[in-house]
């Protein structure tokens, strides 16, 4: 109001020294003061006064020191009471962004809700109460939508002044939106008794969290998980569906390459700190789960614990193992002595001799064969042989259905012949068929006993 009422001053009367109001506390009234300073000679009387002056006034002054002479007016005008206000008007806003500016940098770093007032081409601003936030593009998650009205929380990246008041940049993609997430959710991690080590995140998608226990008989895992997964559940819906993968974390490099590739099965883990890399060997079926979809798995691992690491199958490991042993004896053969070679030459060459008289056995062999031909064929039988004798009854059915066939077929041909002359005098008549009779008769023939 001082400063207001000064600014007000100055503007009606045109005055212009230095110019001081002051207001007193308990009765309010106002003094308008212009300031003088002593000095030998006076350039512009607006701003100084003489010494000698001076001293008519105040005898003890000295030189460079300020006097105050009053110069209230008896009142103001129309320009200086409007001056006066939006003199007061600007100092109350800059009093505001101050306290803002204060009070969000005291909080820079941390997780902040609001609600997303509108969506420009590029950037996302949020009402965050006192003040307003800005979500730029590189802090948006491309996977999200923003609408106006949804209530959301940000990661407070940064606060600074401008000529608009104090600026607040925003974030969704940060790692720690994460962290301070678990800590809003899980009173182990914000008492201290879990601590996170390291994050991993590929915002909108997937994220890796190792965890670590301060205390013993404190499970890290199931402490961040909760009761039937609520805790990271909770998680999972302010974040939109981001799948969230909490792994404990191990002072041993490989146990914690095998930890961080979960939920896939490690077989072993093999670190090197020359080249900082670690070769993981994976079951056949397990392969493409640790590597996962377009390798982010395994991209997450790497990140979340700085190994470079090399993901390969049993398979694939036995299969460089055989071709690295077959390398080897061959370059073994080439490198062999080159008398070792020659003398399996000399051996097969020897048995030559051995071979020709081994043919001419061949030969007596072969003529040998020939003779015992010519033998069997001069004791050839060339008698008949006798009738067979029946045994059983089933050959006898089989010898009687052999002549009653043969019967039968002269049987059909006199029925043809006898059909064929009644047709002739126009006299059709009926055959009866006497097969059956015939065959019994025939067979009694043939057999000395009768049959039952």
């Amino acid at each position: 109001m001082e400063t207001a009422l000064a600014s007000a001053y100055k503007k009606d009367s045109e005055a212009t020294g230095n110019i001081v109001v002051r207001i007193d506390r308990n009765s309010g009234n106002v003094r308008v003061y212009a300031q003088k300073a002593v000095v030998e000679e006076v350039e512009d009387s607006r701003v100084d006064i003489a010494l000698e002056e001076a001293r008519r006034i105040k005898p003890d002054i000295e030189l460079g020191e300020i006097m105050e002479f009053e110069v209230t007016p008896a009142s103001a005008g129309r320009i200086a009471a409007q001056t006066a206000k939006q003199v007061v008007l600007q100092r109350l806003r800059e009093a505001e962004r101050e306290m803002v500016y204060e009070e969000f940098s005291s909080r820079e770093g941390d997780i902040v809700s609001g609600v997303i007032q509108r969506v420009d081409a590029r950037n996302v601003v949020v009402d965050l109460g006192k003040t307003e936030g800005i979500v730029p593009p590189t802090e948006q998650v491309r996977a999200e939508h923003y609408r106006p009205g949804q209530r959301m929380k940000f990661y407070l990246v940064e606060v600074h002044k401008s000529n608009r008041g104090p600026q607040l940049i925003l974030s969704r993609t940060h790692k720690n939106l994460l962290k301070r997430l678990f800590e809003l959710e899980v009173p182990e991690i914000y008492k201290g008794v879990v601590e996170i080590k390291s994050i991993a995140r590929e915002p909108g998608y997937r994220s890796k969290v190792a965890v670590a226990a301060q205390q013993d008989g404190v499970d890290p895992v199931g402490s961040c998980v909760g009761l039937r997964g609520i805790r990271i559940q909770n998680i999972v819906n302010e974040l939109n569906g981001e799948r969230i993968d909490v792994v404990q974390w191990d002072r041993e490099p490989a146990r914690f390459v095998a930890n961080a590739l979960s939920p896939a099965q490690v077989a072993s883990v093999t670190t090197s700190e020359e080249d900082n890399t670690a070769s993981v060997i994976v079951p056949d079926r397990q392969l493409s789960l640790a590597i996962g979809k377009e390798g982010q798995n395994a991209r997450l691992a790497a990140k979340l614990t700085g190994w470079r690491i090399d993901i390969r199958s049993e398979s694939a490991v036995q299969e460089a193992g055989l071709a690295a042993t077959v390398a080897e004896e061959a370059l073994s053969e080439e490198t062999a002595p080159a008398e070792a070679v020659a003398e399996p030459a000399a051996e097969e060459e020897a048995p030559a001799e051995a071979i020709a008289e081994e043919e001419e056995p061949a030969e007596e062999a072969v003529a040998a064969s020939e003779e015992p031909v010519a033998a069997v064929a001069e004791e050839a039988p060339t008698e008949v042989p006798a009738k067979p004798q029946i045994r059983f009854a089933e050959e006898v059915g089989s010898a009687a259905g052999g002549r009653s066939q043969a019967k039968g077929k002269r049987a059909k041909s006199r029925k043809g012949t006898a059909r064929q002359e009644l047709a002739s005098e126009g006299k059709p008549k009926k055959v009866k068929k006497t097969r059956r009779p015939r065959l019994e008769e025939e067979l009694e023939e043939d057999l000395e006993e009768p049959l039952e």
